[in-house]
């Protein structure tokens, strides 16, 4: 049977991760001649990521799939104490690499190193949390739970509607935000 969520978390994570190596390959570019742009970019990027995976998708993680698993496939449980340790500190990462974005913006160059030093390595650990999960959890979770488990995982997930899945429209308090984003983004996120 499917599961409605895997498919959902899957999606979720293929927007972030082009989300994530879009964001790299602006950096790699940098502010060039319009700096006000790429500024702008990076911090609507950096918010979506506050906003929706921070907000949205990882409690749902945390308070759902993983508690379920947990006591169905104990088997998977170091990998869901080392996701659970991501999470706690994910909300952090984020706003603090928006803080040194900000720095950067408004102190100058010399606060660039900064930015660029967190953000590799931000990067790299979300990429690989996804990995673990999608290597590790999700195949556990669609072999342990059962279909009365699923049931409330996938109402809860049915509710994200993240729109850079490509699958959801923008509600309107973030219209702006995913407009701003798909046009002056990099591809594979934005046409820019």
């Amino acid at each position: 049977m499917k599961r409605r969520s895997l498919h959902i978390i899957r999606d979720e994570h293929a927007s972030l991760a082009a989300m994530l190596h879009s964001m790299s390959k602006l950096l790699e570019l940098g502010p060039a001649e319009d700096a006000a742009q790429f500024f702008d970019v990076m911090r609507a990027m950096l918010f979506y990521i506050d906003e929706f995976p921070e907000r949205l998708h990882h409690p749902k993680e945390s308070n759902l799939l993983f508690p379920k698993l947990a006591k169905k496939a104990p088997e998977v449980r170091g990998a869901i104490d080392r996701l659970e340790r991501d999470h706690m500190h994910s909300e952090k990462a984020v706003r603090d690499l928006l803080h040194l974005l900000l720095a950067w913006e408004m102190v100058g160059s010399s606060r660039k190193a900064a930015f660029v030093d967190a953000f590799g390595p931000y990067v790299e650990s979300y990429l690989d949390h996804m990995r673990l999960e999608e290597t590790v959890i999700l195949p556990a979770a669609q072999s342990a739970l059962t279909d009365e488990d699923w049931l409330e995982v996938d109402q809860a997930f049915d509710l994200n509607a993240d729109p850079l899945t490509g699958k959801h429209l923008p509600g309107p308090a973030f219209e702006k935000l995913f407009s701003r984003i798909v046009s002056k983004a990099p591809a594979p996120i934005g046409l820019g």
